[in-house]
């Protein structure tokens, strides 16, 4: 019995050492191919364009940054001609521009962010919980680790006088996305892991109302998007339908109509792929903003959360990957229904950058900004690794699978063997 209790115990050593090797192949992108060869920019655009011409199923706005300035875009479309002052609806990118009028706020010493966010609050209240409010940070709603539970995600309203009032929206969400409840609610303790919250967003939009008097609309027009020069950036949907709006494309061609948001902050802002280029540019070395201090874009751009071992986000913006100079790959990506898809991404320490806005293909914009992450750094973007995780389980599965099927023959043997000579 000895000589099968060893088997078993090698069986399950090669069956960890498989899964390790598995996972490091995945996150480390042993198996994987830059784009291109080369640093050329040019080089790369050219390739992105080649493969957004093969992919792109409406409409799709890129800018590419070096040193903080622009040095190449392109734009195409399945329909109205699009270029790069072209508005889009980008979704759940919106939540990084949200961080730095939060931030601004901070700055001025009217918001701590390590105060509970009840401090700011009149007009609605996290219900109560078992794990108590108090650790219900600024901080920690900026970085997804205040224990909320909700995951939204909104649809939107088909019309304007469909649209909840912000309290009932933090309530109960009638426009969530399809699977959650809409109710904005602790589900684990403040602080305990990260997980990611629309509603979240949403409260700091109450937020920034309640602290500054203003609508969280044209709070943010004019201390983030009229400084940094975004003129035709808004979370005004009357002024978004007052500029015009590039065609949102579903998958299979046809257009999807406007919708109507009450969560702006979490997911409804309106912009370009060249203000997002100038938003870019005014976080490298050689950007020139009044907004933030190099001190506080620092800090935004710090770990605060991590899973699987890997550091996922700051205050505000996703970190991708590393950036190989001790710092971050940062920004944020949108994605909402049918198919609108954005990226962005720069690297704070160099100035480089990257904008995608797309409608008709669910993840594009994502992909492109994956590929130009491992070009840049040779590592693997956290949404790249997450897109890929089916991929691994499945091989993982393959190899385990292996591992059992030889155990077991080999333990056949075994037994065969014993039975011929009278032993065990």
């Amino acid at each position: 019995m000895k000589r099968y209790g060893l088997l078993i115990l090698g069986a399950l050593a090669v069956c960890v050492a498989w899964a390790a090797l598995v996972f490091v192949t995945f996150s480390e992108g042993w198996l994987r191919s830059p784009l291109i060869e080369g640093d050329e920019p040019q080089a790369f655009v050219a390739a992105a364009k080649a493969r957004a011409m093969a992919d792109n199923r409406g409409n799709l706005a890129f800018v590419m940054l070096e040193d903080g300035q622009q040095v190449a875009s392109f734009a195409m479309s399945k329909g109205d001609p699009v270029d790069g002052d072209a508005l889009f609806q980008v979704a759940s990118l919106g939540k990084w521009l949200t961080a730095w009028g939060v931030m601004a706020l901070v700055e001025e010493g009217r918001i701590d962010l390590d105060a509970p966010v009840s401090t700011y609050l009149s007009r609605w209240q996290l219900p109560d919980s078992e794990f108590g409010a108090d650790g219900v940070t600024v901080r920690r709603l900026l970085s997804h680790t205040a224990g909320l539970d909700d995951g939204l995600g909104y649809d939107g309203f088909a019309a304007k006088e469909n649209r909840q009032t912000l309290e009932d929206s933090l309530t109960r969400a009638r426009d969530a996305s399809p699977g959650k409840t809409g109710l904005v609610r602790l589900g684990s303790k403040p602080g305990s892991q990260w997980q990611y919250s629309g509603g979240g967003y949403t409260l700091l939009q109450l937020v920034i109302e309640e602290v500054t008097g203003k609508s969280f609309a044209q709070y943010m027009e004019r201390t983030v998007f009229d400084p940094l020069g975004m003129e035709r950036t808004t979370f005004d949907h009357e002024r978004a339908l007052e500029l015009g709006l590039a065609q949102n494309f579903r998958p299979d061609g046809t257009t999807e109509p406007f919708r109507w948001y009450t969560a702006l902050a979490a997911t409804s802002l309106f912009t370009t792929a060249d203000d997002l280029a100038r938003f870019l540019a005014a976080q490298g070395p050689g950007g020139q903003q009044p907004v933030l201090s190099p001190d506080t874009q620092r800090l935004m751009a710090t770990p605060h959360a991590s899973q699987l071992g890997a550091d996922v986000w700051g205050l505000g913006a996703m970190l991708y990957a590393p950036d190989n100079r001790g710092g971050f790959i940062i920004g944020h990506d949108g994605q909402n229904g049918p198919a609108i898809n954005t990226a962005a991404r720069i690297e704070p320490a160099t100035g480089d950058g990257i904008v995608i806005l797309s409608t008709g293909h669910g993840s594009l914009a994502t992909e492109l900004a994956g590929e130009w992450v491992f070009w840049k750094t040779g590592n693997v973007d956290n949404l790249d690794f997450a897109a890929g995780i089916p991929t691994m389980l499945t091989w993982l599965a393959i190899g385990l699978g292996v591992i059992v099927l030889l155990a077991i023959f080999i333990g056949l043997r075994m037994r065969r063997r014993a039975l011929q000579g009278g032993g065990d």
